[in-house]
């Protein structure tokens, strides 16, 4: 059998011990995948098990069809005949058949978050509740984790214990609303996502008949990303397979990233009291990633006290170490990423493609996304969208454009009913035609409404009129940060977004704020010399120029911008994980307890382990947060890597540590590449001495910025023939002479020793000289 021999030994023993229950703890990058495939295609060849007899189920759909694709190029077209695909779409064929016992016609509609959300919004509205606390993102997260935990509506509401919770949180409730949305789904014939896993359940549980069926039909069930399951998928998992007890289930405990979709780490913790007969096969041979990585990831990821032991190890080279990089603020970290990135790319002649830039949450992209814009490079958002297109940010900036040009149909459709104001689509386009069929401007007609309309909606378009019109009353003596912070907050979006605490709702209130942060740090820019709203809307505009939407279907290499969640099953060959902070990351709202912690360390492990070549950790010393400039202190993540696997790049503008590494220098108190890193004293001060350097960085700022002002006819240069000697101009460091000039690679450097400033290296991409003589 060809396929056994590109297997090495736990892969092979992983593949041809089918009988009885195993659990194959797969490390990152040891192929779990190949063995998966290559196990269900020898349970046909060796074995001559009918395919219609194996049950496979992943997580995604692609990860299905490229396993079955695989499975079919040893087996043949037999392999089409597998039980093969997701939970959802297994359960959901099944329910097809069976249904009718469960009162569900066999034909019943499944309804997407959409529909679930609008059900859940029409009965809060007939029952009268406050539907600023009964939002229907806030109770389908409740219901979802309910029904994850297979605790129907009967069980809800008779449960004290769930009661006293909802009505901590405002909303005694929910048990009503959970009762009257799952009768109007089975009224309509319909179930939700999570209905067909809990009603696969209850299918199981109270029809022998059909549980005998599935149990003798399915003679060998395999699990893929076991340690992402709930407990309704483990139940069901485990009463299918009780019959034939040849289930196996592949996972690893240290990549359980997702809990706050229901995810129970425990379920591969304890799949062992479920079958003491248990044989456990290790897959701890990475081959993705360079020693250095492996390392590095395994000193991480070996602080927690929840997991299955294991040694994860690689025959790959040494690589080079991890990189920490020290950034100054946010913006400064989004600039030297874009920087590495390109320098990288054409020293080492690779693609974008071969490039990956993973945070925490979605707010943080928008900071590396202008960075790569400014430098021309190419890059695609997976699992989102740009930042400047989500729709809470479009919302804001329509507003925000609304006040700045009350012409603007696009922003008012957008806007008038935003939130809730009680204007229909139908009162929107009598406005609208209004100004069409008595050729008046739009704003005339919004602030004579009653002469064209009566009714609710007509007060209600007056009202919002007078909000507007004491905004524009504002824009001449405030700048655009004050302005965005006052129409975010009397507009209502702001309050609406802080009181949806549902993950979704808390990612897009990250986003606003992130957003009023670009104008905060736009505003403080001193070479912004207009500070008013008009000109940041402009510089927007032009950040978010149509041209981008040419590239996303173009085909070429972009470097890939992802949450890490989303990070999951992929590998680059150069991976950044920005945004290493405390309060970040690890996220404030995962400090409350061990079993948080815990998944924020396995989170930080994922990150790594995509990494196959290098990888860079950066963190800022300011952020700004809630439009404030926040002080940051370094994760304590990256104090938990063993320090002979990393090296430490202080990027302040001056002197590069790393750069002096790499000449075989040392660092501060002697510390060498990979050597006496901890002992020198310079892993403490990593962390200790962060709060003094941002200060130091502040003040030395501050009285650069006050001892000079640029000239007043003052205008960047080209530089592309700068050269040694040459007396330049910086807006902010003031007058200087090139001491040296750096032209290696594709991003060229110069050193400039400024009369006040001292000596500074500067990418000329960047720097913004005007050369004097």
């Amino acid at each position: 059998m060809e396929y056994l021999e590109h297997l090495n030994e736990p892969q092979r023993e992983g593949v041809v011990n089918v009988e009885g229950p195993c659990m194959i703890i797969a490390g990152a990058g040891s192929g779990k995948t190949r063995v998966l495939t290559y196990r269900i295609a020898h349970l046909m060849k060796a074995h001559d098990v009918d395919p219609f007899s194996i049950l496979s189920l992943t997580f995604t759909n692609k990860a299905a069809n490229e396993m079955k694709q695989r499975i079919e190029r040893v087996v043949g077209s037999d392999a089409r005949n597998l039980w093969m695909g997701t939970f959802h779409s297994v359960f959901a064929r099944i329910l097809r058949h069976d249904a009718h016992r469960i009162g569900y016609p066999n034909n019943f509609t499944i309804y997407d978050t959409d529909d679930s959300k609008s059900l859940i919004k029409a009965i809060v509205k007939e029952m009268g509740l406050d539907d600023k606390l009964y939002k229907p993102n806030a109770v389908l997260s409740r219901i979802s984790g309910a029904k994850n935990n297979l605790v129907s509506w009967e069980e809800y509401v008779r449960n004290p214990l769930y009661r006293a919770d909802d009505e901590a949180a405002m909303r005694p409730e929910i048990g009503r609303i959970y009762k009257t949305y799952q009768e109007r789904c089975f009224t309509s014939g319909a179930m939700d996502f999570d209905d067909l896993l809990f009603n696969m359940h209850v299918l199981l549980r109270d029809h022998d008949d059909v549980r005998h069926r599935y149990q003798h039909r399915f003679k060998y069930i395999l699990v893929d990303e076991f340690q992402d399951t709930n407990l309704t998928q483990y139940m069901i998992t485990r009463t299918l397979s009780k019959v034939h007890q040849n289930i196996c289930v592949v996972g690893d405990d240290a990549q359980s990233i997702y809990a706050f979709r229901g995810a129970n780490i425990q379920n591969i913790l304890n799949f062992e009291k479920d079958h003491p007969d248990l044989k456990v096969i290790k897959l701890e041979q990475n081959y993705r990633s360079t020693q250095n990585i492996v390392n590095a990831a395994n000193s991480v990821i070996a602080k927690n006290s929840a997991q299955l032991p294991k040694n994860v190890w690689t025959a790959n080279t040494d690589g080079e170490l991890v990189e920490v990089v020290k950034t100054t603020s946010d913006n400064e970290e989004g600039k030297i990423v874009a920087s590495q990135i390109f320098e990288e790319k054409n020293n080492l002649q690779l693609s974008y493609d071969d490039f990956a830039v993973l945070y925490r949450t979605n707010s943080q992209s928008r900071a590396i996304e202008e960075a790569l814009r400014r430098s021309n490079i190419p890059y695609v958002i997976i699992g989102g969208v740009s930042f400047y297109q989500r729709r809470e940010i479009k919302d804001l900036l329509a507003y925000l454009r609304f006040v700045v040009n009350p012409l603007d149909e696009q922003a008012f459709r957008r806007i008038v009913n935003l939130p809730k104001r009680g204007v229909g689509a139908t009162s929107v386009d009598k406005i609208v035609n209004a100004t069409f069929e008595n050729n008046r401007p739009l704003w005339d007609v919004i602030t004579n409404v009653h002469a064209y309309m009566s009714g609710r909606a007509a007060n209600a378009v007056a009202s919002f009129a007078e909000m507007i019109d004491n905004f524009r009353s504002m824009t001449e003596r405030k700048d655009a940060f004050e302005m965005a912070s006052h129409v975010a907050k009397v507009s209502g979006l702001l309050r609406e977004l802080y009181e949806d605490k549902t993950v979704e709702g808390l990612n897009r209130y990250e986003n606003v704020q992130e957003l009023l942060n670009a104008i905060k740090e736009y505003v403080d820019n001193p070479e912004n010399e207009d500070k008013s709203l008009g000109a940041f809307l402009q510089e927007v505009a032009l950040l978010t120029d149509a041209d981008n939407k040419k590239k996303k279907d173009d085909g070429l290499p972009k470097v890939t911008l992802m949450t890490i969640h989303m990070a999951k099953g992929l590998e680059f060959k150069n991976v950044f994980v920005v945004g290493l902070e405390e309060d970040l990351f690890p996220s404030q709202m995962m400090l409350e307890s061990r079993a948080d912690l815990e998944e924020e360390r396995r989170l930080f492990y994922v990150a790594i382990t995509r990494a196959m070549n290098k990888l860079f950790l950066t963190y800022a010393l300011s952020r700004y947060r809630f439009g404030r400039l926040k002080n940051c202190e370094p994760s304590r993540f990256l104090e938990e890597i063993d320090p002979s696997f990393v090296r430490i790049n202080r990027r302040s503008g001056t002197v590069s540590p790393a750069g002096m590494l790499r000449r075989g220098g040392t660092l501060p108190g002697g510390a060498t590449a990979g050597k006496s890193f901890e002992g020198s004293g310079y892993a403490r001060n990593l962390v200790r001495g962060a709060q003094r350097d941002h200060q130091n960085n502040r003040s030395a700022k501050q009285t650069n910025n006050a001892r000079y002002k640029p000239s007043a006819d003052f205008t960047p240069s080209d530089t592309s023939n700068l050269k040694e000697g040459q007396r330049v101009e910086h807006a902010k460091f003031g007058m200087g002479t090139v001491v040296k000039m750096d032209t290696a690679g594709a991003n060229r450097k110069a050193s400039v020793l400024f009369e006040e400033a001292g000596e500074k290296t500067l990418l000329l991409s960047f720097a913004r000289l005007r050369i004097v003589d």
